[in-house]
C-alpha cells in the first residue's frame, strides 16, 4: 500500500483533487480482463483508508457495486460512487438516482417512455448513416428482471442487427413487454 499512497500523494501535489479508485486490484499476469473483473477480491477498506488519510481529496469508489442501496451505504464513507457494469446491464437502475440521492422532484421516466424517446433518437441516428444496433445494444438490459424481459432482449438482438432495421424494431420490442401505445394510453387513463 506504500506505493499506492506515494502515487496518490505525488499526483495530489501536482494539483489533482479527484480520484476514482477501483477497489479491485488488477493482476497483470495470469488473468484475462474478464477474470480481472471477477477473481481478485474487492478491497473497499483500501479506499476507505485513503479517504481517512486524505480527507481533503474527492474520493469516488468503483468496483462491484450493484445497487442503489450499496451505493447509498458507501456514500457514508466516500464522496462518490461509480456504478459501471450494473448501470450498463440494468440501465433502469439509474432512473431513481436523482430523486433518491439528490432529492430531485422530477419523476423518472418509465421504461416505455425511455424506449419511445430512444426510437426517436434511433431514427435520427439511422438518417445520419448509423445502424439501429448501435443504439439498441445499450438498451438490452432495460427490462432486466421484468416480465417478458427476455423476449424484449431477444427481439432486439435478433432484429436490430438486420440490414435496413428501423426504429420500428424498438417499438415492436416495447409492444412485446408493455402492449401497444393505445393499450398503454388506456391503462394510464384508468
Amino acid at each position: 500500500e506504500a506505493d499506492y499512497d506515494r502515487i496518490i500523494d505525488t499526483v495530489a501535489e501536482a494539483g489533482c483533487e479527484t480520484y476514482i479508485v477501483h477497489a479491485r486490484k488488477a493482476w497483470l499476469k495470469g488473468l484475462s480482463p474478464k477474470e480481472n473483473r471477477e477473481i481478485p477480491p474487492l478491497d473497499y477498506g483500501r479506499v476507505f483508508r485513503l479517504k481517512a488519510r486524505r480527507p481533503e481529496l474527492l474520493i469516488v469508489i468503483n468496483g462491484g457495486i450493484s445497487s442503489l442501496d450499496e451505493a447509498e451505504a458507501l456514500l457514508t464513507r466516500v464522496d462518490g460512487v461509480m456504478l459501471g457494469r450494473a448501470a450498463y446491464h440494468e440501465p433502469h437502475l439509474m432512473a431513481d438516482v436523482d430523486a433518491r440521492l439528490f432529492g430531485a422532484a422530477t419523476p423518472a421516466p418509465a421504461r416505455a417512455e425511455v424506449i419511445e424517446r430512444m426510437a426517436d433518437y434511433a431514427e435520427r441516428h439511422i438518417a445520419a448513416g448509423g445502424k439501429l444496433n448501435n443504439v439498441t445494444k445499450h438498451l438490452l438490459g432495460l427490462y432486466h428482471g421484468r416480465p417478458r424481459g427476455r423476449l424484449f432482449r431477444r427481439h432486439l438482438s435478433e432484429n436490430a442487427t438486420r440490414g435496413g432495421a428501423t426504429a420500428d424494431v424498438l417499438r415492436q420490442a416495447l409492444s412485446l413487454v408493455e402492449g401497444s401505445a393505445r393499450e398503454r394510453e388506456a391503462a394510464a387513463v384508468e
